[in-house]
């Protein structure tokens, strides 16, 4: 039986000048971009993981050249619990950041939705003045707001001074929600209006549940900025230790340990860790909810 003999193997045509040129800009531009990008993220990383690894560093050592702990100090963590008033920072923290995140998306959505999907005369106008309000910086307004606060209301050295405003409204807030709720197609509203329902209704049962992404973008911006509130703090509640927030009280840490870094950086990732966990967590539906807001309005 013959063999019948193989076709003989397709050497690849070279490449042209141009094409291979072409091949080695694409190959630097993408190592180039790649360096940057790990560049950028040490950059971001690198001071944390120092923080990390020094609070876990003794007395001793923590302002040493060590980079590696010996031996690995976890008991400073259970030093700062033990600190006095740092359970009772948390606690504060928690009820100025939780409270106020919830009064002020409770209070912000109904305004965001009348700017984005009423008709009104002034509207326009309504709008320029929550702009306006986020060009006002809130030093300009804190003598006269401390004065009512302390000495008409006499709630300083108290954290209510910051809490109670929040359910009036955020400028921020109002104009990021209406800004989101603008890309929720009316059609869905008039729909909604035919089968009877109301505006509260139409607000509850339809708004609501499609502006999940837009809510959660402004829950975390306020639970975000009240975590780490030291402003506010520092002005109502300086006077009364048991009303200090962890942003404040971790200056008089400091103050208190000030040879004992390893706490002290210890006390700063127990502040730190929370907002990490819950952006980590909520971080796909506050991407969602801040990109969607820029694009129609």
């Amino acid at each position: 039986m013959t063999q019948v003999p193989a076709p003989p193997l397709k050497t690849p045509a070279p490449l042209s000048p141009a094409r291979r040129a072409a091949r080695r800009r694409a190959l630097l531009e993408w190592i180039g971009v790649h360096c940057l990008g790990v560049a950028a993220a040490l950059f971001f990383t690198l001071p944390f993981v120092f923080v990390l690894l020094t609070s876990l560093m003794s007395d001793s050592q923590a302002l040493s050249r060590d980079l590696i702990p010996h031996p690995w100090e976890w008991g400073n963590y259970r030093t700062v619990f033990a600190t006095p008033g740092f359970l009772t920072w948390w606690k504060n923290t928690l009820v100025y950041a939780g409270l106020g995140t919830v009064l002020t998306v409770l209070s912000s959505l109904p305004v965001a939705y009348a700017l984005a999907k009423f008709r009104f005369r002034g509207r326009n106008l309504s709008l320029m003045l929550v702009i306006s309000m986020m060009m006002l910086p809130p030093q300009v307004i804190i003598i006269p707001m401390y004065l009512f606060w302390a000495k008409q209301l006499d709630l300083s050295g108290t954290l209510w001074p910051l809490i109670i405003p929040m359910a009036f409204g955020d400028a921020f807030s109002v104009f990021l929600l209406r800004q989101f709720l603008m890309t929720i197609p009316d059609e869905y509203l008039d729909a909604a209006k035919v089968d009877g329902c109301g505006e509260l209704r139409t607000l509850l049962r339809v708004v609501l549940p499609m502006a999940k992404p837009g809510i959660a973008a402004v829950a975390l911006f306020q639970f975000f900025y009240a975590w780490n509130d030291y402003f506010g703090p520092q002005i109502y509640a300086s006077e009364n230790p048991g009303a200090w927030t962890l942003s404040y009280g971790l200056e008089s840490f400091k103050g208190a340990h000030h040879t004992d870094w390893n706490l002290t950086m210890a006390a700063t990732i127990l502040v730190m860790a929370p907002v990490i966990l819950v952006f980590f967590f909520a971080q796909r539906a506050f991407v969602e909810g801040v990109t969607l807001t820029g694009v129609k309005g």
